[in-house]
């Protein structure tokens, strides 16, 4: 897991080679102004929806990982509370590969804050459980990026 100010981003570029083309959208996007909705960047395997997230509890909230897929999650519009537990510290659970997604029932080890202007990123080794806001509706993007 990675957090930290959306100004840094590009430091990370290197670390994926679609990372690039991730900080050139967010260069050329009016964020706060897209409508909501999924777009494509390269296809299936870097695309980005533009959410109008639920806020949840920290009892709503689920713990999830991904296999194929890596999570750049910012929010836009208010902070959001994330959960955060390393994947091999979650027990086995069942694989959805069409949605790309593991939920588990267990909560997370640790919560992080993350503000407008910030970032974290998700490998398939993070468990994480987004969406923890008090605010019913809230803008946020989430990256999927081929891991």
């Amino acid at each position: 897991m990675i957090l930290d100010t959306l100004e840094n981003i590009g430091k990370y570029a290197s670390l994926n080679p679609l990372f690039p083309k991730v900080v050139e959208y967010l260069q050329n996007t009016d964020l706060m102004n897209h409508e909501p909705g999924r777009v494509n960047i390269d296809g299936n395997k870097l695309f980005v929806n533009h959410n109008v997230a639920k806020g949840k509890t920290v009892d709503q909230a689920r713990m999830e990982t991904h296999n194929a897929m890596i999570d750049i999650q910012i929010p836009l519009s208010c902070a959001e509370v994330m959960g955060y537990t390393p994947r091999q510290y979650l027990p086995n659970a069942e694989y959805d590969a069409a949605k790309d997604i593991t939920f588990y029932l267990e909560r997370p080890e640790q919560y992080i804050t993350v503000h407008p202007g910030e970032f974290v990123i998700f490998f398939p080794e993070d468990g994480h459980a987004p969406c923890i806001s008090p605010i019913p509706e809230y803008k946020k993007l989430i990256f999927k990026v081929k891991a």
